[in-house]
């Protein structure tokens, strides 16, 4: 469950939900923090000026004692208020002890001995001094406010806002584990199509219209995978089916003239005649060993090495010379048109070679011409066989380069080739970083491949 996507979801909607509570309910802290403040301010500064106003306007007789019931009157109405009176003149003064605070005008917090016998309450003071005139003497007053129900209603809504947000953080976290379950319903649709595939049901592919538009490159993308492992599949089982035949035909030549060679008594002639005949089956078998480690070597990734820059027109030419005797026979010629210069493995490219002129001596007629076209181009050198031959279909150009594949099914089996030769010129060119290319058009095959110009 820890790699789970939805509870990765939920975790998240939770921790989005959890930052979103911080940042409001901090903000909220704030402005009530500061409302509270200014409603202490408020109180302050009203008993304040009620004290101010009648020390200023006061009739002077019983001055004192007016003040002293006034504040009386508000103490009573305002318990969370307190007032405080000092002066020289006992008249003028009220309260308890009255507190040392610094006449600056500001507000400051403090601890108030208050009562009988005294608590002290934490409270917010004011302190002002009004200066003597000739009806009263100079008189010090300063007014409090108990800070401790404010300090309460911010407590209260710490404690609602706490609770209030981990309720929400909950909440969030399992509505979104909820929306991603239902959100995630297509994947696990997705896995369902994904686990109906298998090796006797290959065809079986994903669902891509009941898919959203998030996972439809996905299943597409998988749907092309399965249909390069279905392609793979089915070259693999050809290609088992054709080794089997290629070797079958080898292996059963050997096992029958030996078994006759066996069946009587023969003499050295005819015994040297059956070895020379099984010597060819075998060169023949080591042949289409050699060929396959070859392939193979070539499909793990293996690129060509030791590249000369050489000229291809060149290598056309020893090629040519090197299957003067063939050529003779079939009574056929080549031609050589353009050059090109690329990097090349020498003997792996002069292999590719013989295998096109081969291909071509024995796919057209006796005394044919073979045209042979060098040239580059996209940074890539290109060479060519052409030869007349019979037409092939667009289906069969792009099996040319398939291992065993004949166009001449009636051919499976010769003696002259065993079906790689134009498999090991694709390997050649894939391993100069080029290509293969086939095309067949008025009576006329091409067959031909690519190499890099750039080493």
């Amino acid at each position: 469950m820890k790699n789970s996507i939805a509870i990765r979801l939920a975790l998240m909607f939770a921790a989005a939900a959890l930052m979103g509570f911080a940042l409001v309910g901090g903000a909220l802290h704030h402005v009530l923090s500061r409302e509270l403040a200014r409603h202490q301010q408020e109180q302050i500064d009203a008993r304040l000026e009620d004290m101010s106003y009648m020390l200023q306007h006061g009739r002077a007789t019983n001055l004192g004692e007016r003040i002293q019931e006034k504040l009386e009157t508000l103490s009573a109405a305002d318990t969370r208020t307190r007032s405080w009176m000092w002066s020289a003149d006992p008249a003028y003064r009220y309260g308890d002890d009255m507190p040392q605070v610094a006449d600056t005008g500001k507000q400051g917090s403090m601890e108030v001995p208050v009562g009988a016998p005294p608590h002290r309450v934490r409270m917010r003071v004011r302190a002002e001094t009004m200066p003597a005139t000739e009806l009263r003497p100079e008189v010090r007053f300063m007014a409090g406010v108990d800070l401790e129900p404010f300090s309460n209603t911010v407590r209260t809504f710490e404690t609602a806002l706490a609770l209030l947000t981990l309720a929400g953080t909950a909440l969030a976290a399992g509505l979104g584990y909820w929306i991603a379950r239902i959100g995630l319903q297509p994947v696990q649709r997705l896995s369902a199509d994904a686990q109906r595939v298998g090796p006797d049901n290959r065809a079986q592919r994903l669902q891509l219209p009941a898919l959203p538009h998030e996972l439809a490159d996905l299943g597409g993308s998988f749907n092309a995978a399965l249909d390069r492992l279905d392609a793979a599949y089915r070259q693999l089982e050809t290609f088992n089916d054709d080794v089997a035949h290629e070797l079958r035909t080898p292996l059963a030549n050997l096992i029958g003239q030996t078994q006759v060679a066996l069946a009587r008594q023969r003499n050295a002639a005819e015994l040297q005649e059956v070895l020379q005949s099984n010597l060819e089956e075998l060169e023949r078998l080591r042949a289409i060993v050699a060929d396959m480690l070859f392939l193979a070597r070539a499909e793990q990734g293996v690129r060509a090495h030791g590249l000369v820059a050489s000229s291809i027109a060149q290598e056309v030419g020893k090629t040519v010379e090197f299957l003067d005797l063939l050529l003779d026979e079939a009574g056929m010629t080549v031609q050589v048109e353009g050059d090109a210069v690329a990097p090349i493995e020498t003997s792996l490219f002069r292999r590719a070679l013989t295998n096109l002129l081969q291909n071509a001596i024995q796919h057209s007629r006796p005394g044919a011409s073979v045209l042979v076209r060098i040239g580059a181009h996209d940074r890539a050198a290109e060479v060519s066989f052409s030869n007349p031959s019979a037409p092939i279909s667009h289906e069969q150009l792009p099996r040319l380069f398939d291992r065993f594949y004949r166009v001449d099914t009636s051919r499976r089996n010769s003696g002259e080739n065993h079906g790689l030769g134009l498999s090991i010129v694709k390997a050649v060119a894939v391993m100069h970083h080029g290509n293969v290319f086939a095309r067949s058009k008025d009576g006329m095959t091409t067959v031909g491949f690519s190499v890099a110009m750039d080493a």
